[in-house]
């Protein structure tokens, strides 16, 4: 009976602790992808082909993103993401517990 309690109380608080991270009172709900998005948009060169490439990222303690590598064989384009990414405040919420981010990036043809 005792383990039981023991048991009982253990899967609240996990419980608890997992209900209190996913929900961020007055927080923006939207995600950070979807910002970096909106930073990406609009680039001042002329893309003639659709561009894919990873970007790996982490946030400093102001909350701004730190570009750690583009994966693209277009030094223009990584450059380009570098410029428009680094040290750029974001609100989004994250998911908790990860150092590096990867988002998936798509320029598409004009």
């Amino acid at each position: 009976m005792k383990n039981l309690k023991v048991v009982l109380v253990a899967f609240a608080l996990v419980v608890s602790g997992v209900m209190s991270a996913s929900t961020v009172p007055g927080k923006d709900k939207r995600s950070v992808s979807a910002e970096i998005g909106e930073l990406l948009k609009s680039p001042s060169f002329k893309i003639k082909q659709d561009i894919k490439a990873e970007v790996t990222f982490t946030l400093n303690k102001d909350k701004e993103i730190v570009v750690l590598s583009v994966d693209t064989k277009d030094e223009k384009i990584v450059d380009f993401i570098k410029a428009r990414l680094n040290y750029k405040k974001v609100s989004g919420v994250l998911p908790l517990g990860y150092d590096e981010y990867i988002v998936p990036v798509r320029l598409k043809k004009e």
